[in-house]
């Protein structure tokens, strides 16, 4: 009997200790299903405090199950929700310029050789559709943010359904036709994070799904109960939103939209930070949405915040989660299998393509990627440029999705001052679409001194030959040494007879055909017309009569009235960063001109060509000092007297027109000869943002048949020498220039106030 019992004490022992286990486990696996969620809020700059958070959320242990997040922390929730830790956003935010990719400020290279001559002709362009001036939706249109987001992002670009990337992810938008909510957890990630962030008037509204989507921050800058609705017990909150301003704080434009939009979140706050388990509530009340120049304070306010909650996060580590997170990191480069293009109603397949600059089954880098992306861009043809990278095969397929812009007409103002054309006000209406797809027609009227147009009319078709006409009126008046016309005037110089103010009128109608090479090289063959005029009023002594006396018309003389009509072909690879004040890049500007018939007002025109080169490069030498080397040189062949297309160096400026140089240390229209040669350095230093001290040196030999005597390869017969100041205004280039040269006792100061146009 005693045996018996001690068995029975003995199962009730056991059977006790398992039924103990079974409800330490049952209680522990209750706790391991404890899931945590995150919310992070809008806040732009301010928005860089939640890396720090999160720094502090690993240090702890703490694995994340849910991230919801809006605007700014739309942004980094999606990229942790992708793979990358804290400390990888960290170094992502610090080598992101973000003042410059919130902006679209196009490199210089992404453009076509239409549109820089235009980006860098105007000082303003507005849309002028019906003729009336609008504005655009926003100022930016976020292309430099998506391009970096799809890089950051490419590792999960299969992923369509966000609860599938390794935390599970949504962000919130605003629709701004509706005003309601819309919750993303769908799609494609990059599209989705930058609709979360796209703040009212800064950047255009991006459609996903027939919607119109603008910063979610307007109705929902901190979407905990979403957060909670996905599964999370537990969340944590971080909260970079400031409270509301006063008067003496609303100090922009910027400041008075966020404080409107702030009248709705500051309220619901008050709600929102009582449901949230763990609330980390950096200071943010020194810092604006746009202090990204401030990443080492931001960052360490929202370590420091997080901090505080030390003891809360740590309770939460080693609680049941999803794993650590995969490896996640920014591809170097992608092989485009097939190219899928939508939304080109008014531009042709071809068109895109050819400002891609690649085609389907090349391995290309996402700089080159992005370059493309960029050139569609920069033509302003389109709202905004967005595309997907999904796996297909062995690469990707590329979908570049484009919404064109309903704006064709322009309305383009600028102002110029010179010494050669002087003052100058500009008008120009540009028209897009006009007759044909890929088509886009300007008109420039130029009013001061000297009247002057420039009509354009270029149909480009991008990768194959693209197409144009051009007509274009100069007229200027300068006073110069008669020395500098020939035989074919008939002028002898004497005591009355020094110096002239001519009057000089050309007219230049082309009809051209174009191709580009990666929006680098372009070859141009085409035909022209042109129209020059010679006079004076001024002429007081006369030689070799009756020639002069017959070209004369009441009380002027004219010594050119001729048509000239002539096939030309030139060959340009410009690469310069900027035109007026390059600092990297290299230059080559070929040009070959057939002059086959003439109305040969001088009775004198034999058929002749004219070629001429001009090459250099830029080179950074120091953080703020460039160097600019450039050498040319043409010459004449055949055996016409006509000189009308002779060289004439002298001056100083951008578009002298015809064969007139410009060249430092000598007056406008100086040096006059068939054929020159001329080398240039300048070295650039940029002192203060958009402020630049020069000195400038040029020599050259000019005179008749250099290259046939040989006297272009002997010691410069001529030299000059410039020191000057440009500043980069809103109106273009203001340069003040004062050049010398040995040869002559004068100096000269030259003036340049905007683009030259």
């Amino acid at each position: 009997m005693r045996q018996r019992l001690n068995t029975y004490g003995f199962a009730v022992v056991i059977i006790g200790f398992f039924w103990c286990q079974m409800i330490n486990a049952q209680d522990e696996g209750a706790d391991d299903d404890v899931k945590i969620g995150l919310v992070l809020s809008g806040g732009g700059a301010k928005g860089m405090a939640h890396i720090g958070a999160l720094k502090v959320i690993e240090e702890a242990g703490v694995k994340i199950d849910f991230i919801g997040g809006t605007s700014m922390g739309a942004i980094v929730g999606g990229l942790y929700a992708s793979g990358y830790s804290a400390a990888e956003l960290d170094s992502i935010f610090r080598s992101t310029d973000f003042n410059q990719i919130i902006q679209d400020n196009f490199p210089r290279g992404n453009k076509s050789f239409y549109d820089k001559e235009d980006d860098e002709r105007y000082a303003l362009s507005l849309p002028f559709d019906n003729f009336k001036i609008t504005f655009p939706k926003g100022i930016s249109s976020g292309q430099n943010i998506y391009n970096k987001l799809v890089k950051l992002m490419y590792h999960v670009r299969d992923v369509e359904d966000f609860n599938r990337l390794p935390i599970p992810f949504f962000c919130m938008a605003t629709d701004v036709v509706n005003g309601t909510e819309v919750l993303l957890n769908k799609g494609y990630l990059p599209a989705a994070v930058l609709a979360s962030g796209a703040f009212p008037s800064l950047f255009e509204p991006e459609e996903i799904n027939d919607q119109t989507l603008i910063d979610g921050g307007v109705l929902n800058n901190y979407p905990i109960e979403e957060v909670r609705a996905m599964g999370a017990d537990i969340v944590i909150g971080v909260d970079v939103q400031h409270s509301l301003r006063d008067k003496e704080a609303l100090k922009s434009a910027s400041d008075i939209l966020l404080q409107i939009n702030n009248y709705r979140t500051v309220s619901a706050m008050k709600e929102k930070a009582g449901l949230t388990d763990i609330y980390i509530k950096p200071d943010m009340e020194d810092y604006s949405v746009i202090d990204f120049d401030k990443i080492d304070t931001i960052l360490s306010l929202g370590e420091n915040a997080a901090r505080k909650k030390w003891t809360e996060l740590k309770e939460l580590s080693g609680k049941e989660h999803m794993g650590d997170l995969p490896k996640a990191g920014a591809e170097d480069s992608v092989k485009i299998s097939s190219l899928v293009i939508e939304g080109n109603q008014n531009y042709s397949r071809g068109y895109v393509k050819g400002k891609l600059r690649f085609e389907p089954e090349e391995k290309i880098s996402f700089e080159e990627l992005k370059q493309g992306i960029n050139n569609l861009a920069a033509t302003g043809n389109f709202i905004n440029v967005r595309y997907e990278l999904t796996s297909e095969g062995e690469g990707d397929e590329l979908k570049v999705i484009l919404r064109e812009n309903p704006n064709k007409t322009l309305l383009r103002l600028g102002v110029h001052y010179d010494d050669l054309y002087k003052t100058a006000a500009l008008i120009n209406i540009t028209r897009k679409n006009l007759l044909l797809k890929d088509d886009v027609a300007s008109f420039d009227f130029m009013l001061g001194d000297n009247i002057r147009y420039n009509f354009q009319y270029y149909v480009d078709k991008g990768s194959y030959w693209s197409y144009g006409v051009s007509s274009r009126l100069d007229e200027f008046k300068q006073e110069i040494n008669v020395d500098v016309f020939r035989s074919n005037f008939r002028i002898q110089s004497g005591p009355a007879v020094n110096n002239i103010n001519l009057d000089i009128a050309d007219v230049t109608n082309q009809i051209y055909l174009q191709t580009a090479v990666r929006e680098e090289f372009a070859l141009r063959l085409g035909i022209e017309h042109k129209f020059i005029s010679y006079s004076t009023t001024t002429l007081t002594e006369i030689s070799d009569p009756p020639v002069i006396p017959e070209n004369s018309s009441g009380d002027r003389t004219f010594f050119e009235k001729s048509h000239y009509f002539s096939t030309y072909g030139g060959l340009v690879l410009d690469t310069y960063d900027d035109r007026y004040f390059p600092t990297k890049g290299l230059y080559f500007n070929g040009d070959f001109h057939l002059y086959l018939f003439s109305s040969d007002f001088n009775n004198n025109f034999q058929g002749f060509s004219v070629a001429k080169a001009r090459m250099g490069g830029a080179f950074p030498l120091l953080e703020n000092l460039s160097l600019n080397l450039e050498t040319e040189g043409g010459f004449k062949l055949g055996q016409s007297e006509v000189t009308t297309f002779d060289f004439v160096l002298g001056g100083f400026g951008n578009d002298l027109i015809n064969n007139f140089m410009p060249f430092l240390g000598y007056d406008f229209l100086a040096l006059p000869g068939n054929s020159y040669v001329k080398a240039y350095g300048r070295l650039d230093m940029e002192f203060v943002p958009k402020n630049h001290f020069t000195f400038s040196v040029n020599i050259a030999n000019v005179d008749d048949d250099l290259f046939r005597t040989g006297e272009w390869f002997t010691a410069p017969n001529f030299t000059g020498y410039a020191v000057g100041y440009g500043w980069e205004s809103c109106l273009g280039p203001v340069q003040v220039v004062y050049s010398w040269t040995p040869e002559i006792n004068d100096g000269n100061f030259f003036f340049s106030i905007g683009y030259w146009f």
